[in-house]
């Protein structure tokens, strides 16, 4: 359904060093720069861009918007977690964990990258 997802950032640098460590935890890679400085992380048969805004104004995260990240299971997603912290990043929500609802069990796993994007790592509990 989905072709990409991209999100804004004032300091790409930072960004850098803070989805190349979330990536890393996820068994990806760090990003290839392209010849207009964005971000490109390609896992999973995903595509996760990070770039400076094409207007020219200050990036700023949606309110209200989440970008899930598919785990294989409840250590990566801590993992994951973890180096989103070390990297600058911010936990927010419920600490890691199992919640219950409409969908099944589901462990989440909760950030907003230094811009104040909001992401969630997510297994689907067996």
């Amino acid at each position: 359904m989905y072709s990409h997802n991209m999100v804004g950032s004032n300091d790409l640098a930072r960004s850098k060093t803070f989805y190349d460590a979330l990536f890393k935890a996820m068994g990806g890679n760090e990003a290839i720069v392209d010849d207009k400085g964005r971000l490109i992380y390609m896992h999973n048969g995903g595509l996760f861009l990070v770039t400076a805004p094409i207007d020219g104004q200050p990036a700023t995260a949606g309110n209200g918007c989440t970008i899930g990240f598919a785990v294989d299971g409840p250590e990566q997603a801590q993992a994951w977690h973890d180096a989103g912290v070390a990297a600058g990043g911010t936990s927010i929500e419920d600490p890691p964990g199992v919640r219950e609802g409409g969908f099944g069990n589901l462990y989440l796993a909760y950030l907003r990258d230094p811009d104040g994007n909001k992401l969630c790592a997510l297994h689907r509990m067996g």
